[in-house]
């Protein structure tokens, strides 16, 4: 299924629409204030993302001195190529301890390694703990937003799930409720789970230690109850030096959810006394995207989401109709690197308006990324016949101004005509309304500024 096909079942509910729309913008404007409020804001972009070009250029030497000082802090690494390899390894070491309940904390790579449903398979109970994590869990739907899982339903959409699920009463819809109900249904099994599993934000070569940002706590209950704690880790998530730390960690709520910082930010250096500590470093096509020279800075990522937030596709097209992990504009960088015929529609969900590389705190180039695989999709000819038809036929009308001009005049003349009366869920058809706009000057805004700048 196409992202065009996939978008239609969610905007077909104009309402969720317009609200999904209304709350990423409402989190945008957050992060824009924060940024704003920061004077240095620009400066800590440009130095992350240096520090994160230099990291990835060195990324066999940090990788490798990261292990060396995890080893001497009695942390028991592993190393993965994919993600059949990673599931493999958490579930060995399940096994070894004879583990049957997990606790997660939130973990993108988790959920890109398909690593729930792998242990289900295998005899494993497994508990998302991350308040959004667990109540798409319930309903079995994977996370619409790398930061805001569930972000595509309403408090009265989570109040009939725990009514279904966790008996509530039906029809309770009011926030400081469902979130009580949850830390009480939640609190039984952080006691009785005997191994958890967290992500990594940020993982310190020079310490050997790994940082993981929540703002619910649910990490380190967790971990901290547990006799086995794993860490999953991209390899992507390496910074050289403890003294980076705090460029991230100020970059990173900020952008993500328009805060100071998070309400935890949790250091893990070495196992406590009577816990095993391991950390899973995990490939997974990693190491083919950094070959690409076009495409190896995507692997910057901070996994913030404010490119989602801002990007106005995504907003209004909803996180399940990209049908991969990691949605919006980073995740159809991400997509074809993984199947390039799969998710080849991705890349060509966007405006291509450049906002979502304004807002990325690493500074990626995200439109300038896509843009370029649309170039390798059509070399490839991995668009429908139809579309590749359409673009080429659109490119020559787009090169030629005056059969351009004479196409958008016929093109008014026809909406001109148009009904009010053909209308989309009640609402008047948007294209029925540019009747009422005027016609385009005749001179552009470029003649224009040639003509009266000094």
């Amino acid at each position: 299924m196409t992202h065009a096909q996939a978008a239609d079942r969610f905007t077909a509910d104009f309402e969720r629409t317009t609200w999904h729309d209304q709350a990423l913008w409402f989190v945008r404007q957050k992060r824009d204030r924060m940024a704003y409020s920061l004077p240095e804001w620009e400066q800590l972009r440009e130095l992350a993302s240096q520090i994160k070009n230099h990291a990835l250029s060195n990324l066999d030497t940090y990788l490798e001195e990261f292990e060396r000082n995890a080893q001497a802090n009695g942390v028991q690494v592993h190393w993965a190529a994919n993600a059949q390899e990673h599931n493999e390894i958490v579930l060995k070491i399940l096994r070894k301890h004879g583990s049957s309940r997990l606790v997660k904390s939130k973990s993108m790579l988790t959920e890109e390694c398909h690593l729930n449903p792998y242990l289900i398979r295998n005899g494993v109970e497994v508990v998302d703990t991350d308040l959004g994590e667990r109540i798409i869990q319930l309903i079995d739907e994977p996370p619409s937003h790398i930061v805001m899982p569930a972000i595509h339903l309403k408090k009265e959409d989570v109040g009939d799930i725990f009514h279904k699920h966790l008996d509530t009463p039906a029809g309770a819809s009011d926030p400081q409720f469902l979130a009580e109900t949850a830390r009480q249904h939640l609190r039984k099994h952080f006691v009785a789970a005997d191994a958890a599993l967290s992500g990594v934000n940020f993982a310190i070569a020079e310490t050997g230690g790994f940082v993981v940002c929540t703002n619910e706590g649910n990490a380190d209950l967790g971990v901290t109850l547990a006799p086995v704690h794993i860490a999953s880790m991209g390899i992507e998530k390496i910074i050289p030096k403890l003294e980076h730390l705090g460029v991230f960690t100020r970059l990173l709520t900020r952008s993500a959810t328009g805060q100071l910082m998070t309400a935890y930010t949790s250091h893990f250096h070495k196992p406590r006394p009577g816990q095993e500590l391991h950390i899973v470093i995990v490939d997974n096509g990693r190491i083919e995207q950094l070959g690409r020279p076009d495409f190896r800075a995507s692997l910057k990522c901070i996994r913030c989401g404010a490119c989602m937030n801002t990007c106005p596709v995504y907003r209004r097209s909803g996180g399940h109709s990209y049908d991969y992990t990691v949605p919006g504009p980073i995740g159809s960088i991400l997509s074809p690197n993984v199947d390039l015929k799969k998710h080849s529609t991705l890349p060509f969900a966007s405006t291509l308006c450049g906002s979502c590389s304004d807002v990325c705190p690493v500074k990626i180039d995200i439109h300038v990324q896509l843009y370029k695989w649309r170039q390798i999709i059509n070399e490839q000819k991995a668009t429908p016949v139809g579309k590749r038809i359409g673009m080429k036929g659109l490119a020559k009308v787009l090169s030629r101004p005056k059969l351009y001009a004479r196409l958008g005049k016929a093109a008014r003349r026809v909406l001109a005509s148009t009904p009010y009366s053909l209308s989309h869920n009640g609402t008047i058809n948007p294209w029925a309304i540019a009747r009422e706009l005027p016609d385009p000057p005749k001179q552009s805004f470029r003649e224009w500024y040639a003509q009266n700048a000094k």
